[in-house]
């Protein structure tokens, strides 16, 4: 099935991206505006984009023609909070991703704990496992929506997420993140995990030449 994307209308896009390019982590934005009001919400558009220099991206839609709180807070402060989200968190990140009128705190609605960052001005949810202080390094609009290329300044991890602190390994199947699946409302938890390691082209010359090499491509690893 050929799929020509410029024929479609925006919904339709939408939805066939978002049930093809899955799971994708959940980034849950605490911003602050101009006045020092904090907004709290969700956003699936988003993953790391570089280890060196630590940079995260994430894309902000529109609500009504116009730009979200979130993408209005962090071009007015430049800096920001990426919050992870555990399968525990699951409601309460749901929570934040309701509609409320201006000036409704989400996150006295969800129950979070805002905890003050070390680096920005900007708090972070003390329940998350994984936090991110962030700082804007480029902000595009594209057709109005704002695609945020930020700087990681500084991350929090719950300690007891920390498997071994002298070689800097988290425990990620304890973390229990939880993730975005195609709509409306569909998410992930982590699978058991598989090991794979990366194959030198030594190694892959050697399986070629041992006649392995198609028996390697066809095998189930999973």
């Amino acid at each position: 099935m050929f799929i020509d994307l410029n024929a479609l209308a925006g919904p339709a896009r939408y939805k066939l991206l978002t049930a093809a390019i899955v799971p994708r982590p959940i980034a849950w934005i605490v911003s602050r505006d101009g006045r020092g009001a904090t907004n709290v919400a969700p956003f699936s558009f988003f993953n790391l984009m570089s280890g060196d220099p630590p940079l995260i991206c994430v894309g902000i839609g529109m609500r009504d023609g116009a730009p979200k709180d979130t993408a209005r807070n962090i071009a007015e402060r430049g800096e920001f909070t990426v919050n992870l989200v555990s399968v525990r968190l699951a409601a309460r990140m749901n929570v934040t991703a309701v509609d409320f009128p201006a000036g409704v705190d989400e996150s006295v609605e969800a129950g979070l704990v805002l905890s003050p960052s070390e680096r920005i001005g900007v708090p972070r949810v003390m329940q998350s496992p994984v936090a991110f202080e962030c700082r804007v390094h480029e902000l595009l609009r594209i057709d109005g929506r704002s695609l945020v290329v930020a700087d990681v300044a500084a991350m929090h991890v719950q300690d007891d997420l920390v498997a071994d602190r002298e070689h800097l390994y988290l425990d990620g199947p304890k973390m229990d993140l939880l993730a975005r699946l195609h709509n409306p409302g569909w998410y992930s938890r982590p699978q058991p995990a598989f090991q794979m390691p990366q194959m030198s082209l030594a190694q892959w010359e050697a399986l070629k030449q041992s006649g392995e090499a198609d028996r390697y491509l066809e095998q189930p690893l999973i």
